[in-house]
This record gives C-alpha cells, structure tokens and sequence, in this order.
C-alpha cells in the first residue's frame, strides 16, 4: 500500500512553499479550496483545472444488489457520484516519479 498524505500534512506541505504565511491561512485556505469544489460539483457544476484535473459528477442508476451477509436481493437507490479525472500534466508527472 503507497503512504497517504493527509490534511494537515498537506496544509504544511503548502505553508513551507508559502514564506511567512501564517499556518492558520494556510489551513483556512486550503478548507476553502475543498469546500469551494464540494460545493460547485454538488450543485451540478464541473470544476476543471488545467493541467491538474476536472472534479464532475456522474449519474448511477437504479440497481438491484445482494446484501453480502444474507443473500438477500435489496434495491439500490439512484444516486450521484463525484469524480475526478487527472489532466495530462498530473498523469505527467505520475508517470515521472
């Protein structure tokens, strides 16, 4: 399993790009940034960031499904998901490292 960054991890990894920026800002930018994204994909707006990628949401349909400890047939709802396709320069720089 490949290690996994966390919030505040990524909030210090910002604030040491950033001089003399306060770590709060930091913090509160970076809430801002996710909550600014939640919230437009949310209300059924794409966010596309060039080079880095586009936030959409897609559309899952009705299903029928087995409930794994029964056996039992159940109904799925229909729901949306988000989801986040990599741009060029992020698959880039994956495949780099």
């Amino acid at each position: 399993m490949s290690p996994v960054m966390n919030k505040n991890q990524l909030i210090d990894a910002v604030r040491d790009r950033c001089d003399d920026v306060p770590r709060k800002t930091v913090a509160e930018v970076v809430d801002a940034l996710f909550d600014t994204i939640q919230g437009t994909v949310a209300d059924g707006t794409d966010v596309s960031i060039t080079g880095f990628g586009r936030f959409t949401h897609s559309e899952r349909a009705a299903r029928t499904g087995r409930n794994p400890q029964t056996g039992e047939t159940i109904r799925i709802a229909a729901s949306r998901v988000p989801t986040f396709r990599p741009g060029k320069g992020f698959k880039d720089q994956v495949n780099e490292g």
